[in-house]
């Protein structure tokens, strides 16, 4: 299995691959932080002898941190890993999280290190789980899947025409595989079907059991009423929030790889899209679009297209 890493305008996607199989994705946008990452802060609150306090990077930004000596006092500069990003939730965002560390770490990791570069994805396989995301609704035989993002978790809501128990158990490796696709993390639920009989429920454990047994998580097992709380390790924004908190944004990037990856003749490309995603193409995102494609750039506004309804095309002019 390898990482692949396609560095996009204004942000870097990332597919795990297995042969052709894409096992996981991830996403960043540059100047995020991430899982792993080391930085220095100025711890501005510890109670005395707490191990708990924060931190704060000179751009103002604050980091929850644990593993503080007890005789660390606030105005200390401290050096940090990085075990959690800053979420942006409706109406507030989660602080990063970060973890003491003894020593300066001059070395700081890369975002999944060890990943190979590509300049463009296999066809469809980005766009996708994209679009997947975007709309949070998953079909497969039988039934479907519907992903919701809220503060507290993300649900997912498992419907179908079968029996209970047979469409709880043909979900139950969609599951697992968009979980890792989603890069989710944190605590998940999931509402299955009210499975009347135990041995039923026992049945359907099982199958989440085997579809879940590389991915690191803790479990309840399925309740009388068919639903089930995963609990796992949280490194950052998984696409379903980035959608749920900044889609304009994720438009707007998905523009732009669609105008980069552009085919046909002529010495401008025109872009075509929503005027909501003109306010949020940066002048140096735009810079950066001509130099790659090697050809002017002309965007063209239309209210009556969606956010995800994006034209790129070469003309001549």
């Amino acid at each position: 299995m390898t990482w692949l890493v396609e560095r996009g305008i204004g942000e870097d996607r990332a597919l795990l691959m297995d042969g052709e199989h894409v096992l996981g994705a991830k996403l960043r946008w540059p100047g995020e932080m991430f899982a792993g990452q080391h930085i220095e802060a100025q711890l501005t609150s510890k109670p005395s002898g707490a191990r708990r306090g924060v931190a704060t990077l000179p751009n103002g930004q604050d980091i929850l941190v644990d593993h503080l000596p007890p005789d660390l006092t606030e105005g200390q500069r401290v050096s940090l890993t990085i075990t959690r990003a800053p979420i942006a939730e409706r109406g507030r965002l989660k602080k990063a999280q970060g973890r003491y560390t003894s020593t300066r770490l001059a070395d700081a990791p890369e975002w999944l290190a060890g990943a190979r570069e590509t300049r463009e994805f296999a066809e469809g396989a980005w766009e996708d789980i994209w679009h997947t995301a975007s709309s949070g609704e998953i079909q497969f035989e039988g039934g479907s899947l519907l992903f919701s993002v809220t503060p507290a978790m993300t649900l997912i809501d498992v419907d179908g025409d079968g029996s209970p128990r047979d469409v709880a158990l043909a979900a139950a490796p969609v599951i697992a595989r968009w979980l890792n696709l989603f890069d989710l993390g944190g605590n998940i639920g999931i509402d299955f079907p009210t499975v009347e009989a135990k041995a039923d429920r026992k049945a359907v454990d099982a199958a989440l059991d085997q579809a879940l047994a590389d991915w690191p998580h803790e479990r309840t097992a399925m309740n009388g009423f068919g639903f089930v709380q995963i609990v796992a390790r949280l490194e950052g924004p998984s696409l379903l929030h980035r959608f749920a908190t900044s889609r304009t944004g994720m438009c707007a990037r998905m523009a732009l790889r669609q105008a980069e990856l552009a085919q046909g003749t002529g010495n401008m490309l025109l872009l075509s899209i929503h005027p909501a995603l003109k306010a949020k193409l940066k002048p140096e995102w735009l810079e950066d679009l001509s130099r790659r494609t090697g050809r002017q750039i002309e965007i063209e506004t239309d209210p009556s297209l969606a956010l995800e309804g994006v034209s790129a095309q070469m003309i001549s002019r």
